[in-house]
C-alpha cells in the first residue's frame, strides 16, 4: 500500500518543554537541542500526529549508532565447515559492513589452528568477505608480544610452514626439529661414542605450535634440549633446572596438540621427577588470548575514531571446552580485576551456535554454561544488536 508521506519541518514542544527541531527524514538527522544525532532511516507518514512523532523520536534516540562492544567469532563450525561456508555466515556478514565493505563493529576472527599462517585463514574467509589479515587470530598470534625471545635461537616444533610462521610472528631465528635432526643425525644413534661433545647451536627456548607429524622425533629432541639446558647431546644435569623457557600453542585435547603436550610432560617428570613448566599458554581457552584479541578489538576502534569505550565483548562459538568455557572465565578474570584495570572491557558474553561440534545432550560442567545459545551466526548477531540496542547508521 502507497502511503503519503512528509518532509518534516517543524517545531514540537515536548511535555518537558525541550524544543525538538527535526530536519528528517531525507537527509537522515533530527536537530536537538543538545546537537546532532544520527538515526536509522525511516519516513513518517503525515498522519502519524505530535504525540506520536514524540514518541517515535525518544526511541531513536534511545539507540546506539556507535558501538561499545565487539565480536570474537570462532571460524571453523562457526563460518564454515570445512572449506565450505556456513550459509548464515553471509546472512550475518552483510549485518556487520556497511555499504563500502568496512565493518560496523569491531570484529576479531578467532581460531586455535597453529600449524598456518594468518593470510591462509584470512583467505579461507575471502569468499564471505575481504577479511583483513590483522582482523585475524591465530593461536599463536600472542607470540608477538614476546620480544625478548625474538632475537634468539628458538627450537620450534608443529607441522606446516613453521620457519613462516615463526618470522612472521618475530623470531629471527626459528630452527625446525628437521633441521636439528638433519644437523646432528647422532642423536638418534645408539653408539654414543660418536655423539659430539659439544653443539655449535644453543637453544634458549621452545615453541610448540601445534601437533608434529613425527611425534617419537620430535618428543626425543624436545626432551634433549630441555634437559641440557638447550645444548642437546651434552650431558644430562639434575641441576638444569628450571628448564629453557617452553612457549605452547592450543591446548586442544581431542584430535589436539593438547594430547602432545601431555606426552611431552609425562616424559620429562618421569626421567627428572619435576614437572615442565610453561612460560605461557596461548590458544583457547587462555586468557592470554582473549586479552590480545580484546587489544585487537580496541585497536580497531580506535582506527575507525569510534570514541565509545568497548565494554563487552562477544565470543562466538560451538565449542563448549574452548570458546565458552574460555570466554567465561575472562569474564570472570575481567570482573575480579575491574577495578584494577579501567581499561579492559567490563564484561566478556558466550553465545553458542549449534552449527558446529555442539552436543545438545553432553553434559554441561558448570563453567561451560553458555549465556546465550542461538541455532547460527547470523542469529548471534541480530541477539547482540537487540541486546545492545544498535542501530548502525
Amino acid at each position: 500500500i502507497s502511503l503519503p508521506y512528509i518532509k518534516l519541518k517543524q517545531c514540537v514542544r515536548s511535555a518537558t518543554d525541550t524544543w525538538l527541531e527535526s530536519n528528517l527524514f531525507w537527509n537522515r538527522k533530527v536537530q536537538v537541542t543538545a546537537g546532532t544525532v544520527l538515526v536509522s532511516k525511516h519516513l513518517v507518514r503525515e498522519d502519524l500526529g505530535i504525540t506520536n512523532v514524540l514518541f517515535l523520536f525518544n526511541s531513536f534516540l534511545q539507540l546506539n549508532i556507535l558501538p561499545s562492544f565487539g565480536f570474537l567469532f570462532d571460524i571453523d563450525g562457526v563460518l564454515v565447515r570445512g572449506k565450505t561456508p556456513i550459509p548464515a555466515a553471509k546472512t550475518a556478514f552483510q549485518k556487520l559492513v556497511n555499504s563500502q565493505g568496512q565493518f560496523l563493529v569491531p570484529v576479531v576472527f578467532v581460531t586455535n589452528a597453529g600449524n598456518c599462517l594468518r593470510q591462509k585463514k584470512a583467505d579461507q574467509l575471502s569468499h564471505l568477505l575481504g577479511v583483513p589479515v590483522k582482523q585475524v587470530m591465530m593461536s599463536h598470534s600472542p607470540l608477538r608480544m614476546f620480544k625478548r625471545y625474538h632475537e634468539k635461537c628458538v627450537l620450534v616444533s608443529g607441522q606446516g610452514p613453521l620457519l613462516d610462521i615463526a618470522r612472521d610472528l618475530g623470531f629471527c631465528q626459528p630452527i625446525t626439529i628437521e633441521t636439528l635432526r638433519e644437523k646432528h643425525p647422532l642423536l638418534d644413534v645408539v653408539d654414543h661414542d660418536r655423539r659430539p661433545n659439544v653443539l655449535v647451536s644453543v637453544y634458549f627456548s621452545v615453541v610448540l605450535f601445534g601437533e608434529p607429524v613425527r611425534w617419537e622425533t620430535n618428543l626425543q629432541l624436545i626432551i634433549d634440549v630441555l634437559l641440557t639446558s638447550g645444548y642437546p647431546g651434552n650431558p644430562y644435569h639434575r641441576e638444569n633446572y628450571p628448564h629453557i623457557p617452553v612457549l605452547a600453542c592450543n591446548m586442544d585435547l581431542m584430535f589436539g596438540h593438547g594430547t602432545f603436550m601431555v606426552c611431552l610432560e609425562n616424559i620429562y617428570k618421569k626421567i627428572t621427577g619435576k614437572d615442565l613448566k610453561y612460560e605461557v599458554l596461548m590458544g583457547k581457552p587462555s586468557k592470554l588470548t582473549y586479552q590480545y584479541a580484546e587489544y585487537l578489538i580496541r585497536a580497531q576502534a580506535a582506527e575507525r575514531q569510534w570514541k565509545q569505550p568497548i565494554q563487552t565483548l562477544y565470543a562466538v562459538g560451538d565449542n563448549l571446552m574452548t570458546d565458552v568455557y574460555g570466554a567465561n572465565l575472562y569474564n570472570r578474570y575481567l570482573e575480579e580485576n575491574s577495578r584494577k584495570a579501567s581499561a579492559a572491557a567490563a564484561h566478556c558474553r558466550s553465545v553458542l551456535v549449534c552449527t558446529g561440534v555442539y552436543n545438545p545432550h553432553a553434559e554441561v560442567p558448570l563453567d561451560t554454561r553458555e549465556n546465550h545459545i542461538v541455532p547460527d551466526v547470523d542469529a548471534a548477531v541480530d541477539l547482540v544488536f537487540q541486546l545492545e540496542n544498535f542501530a548502525p547508521n
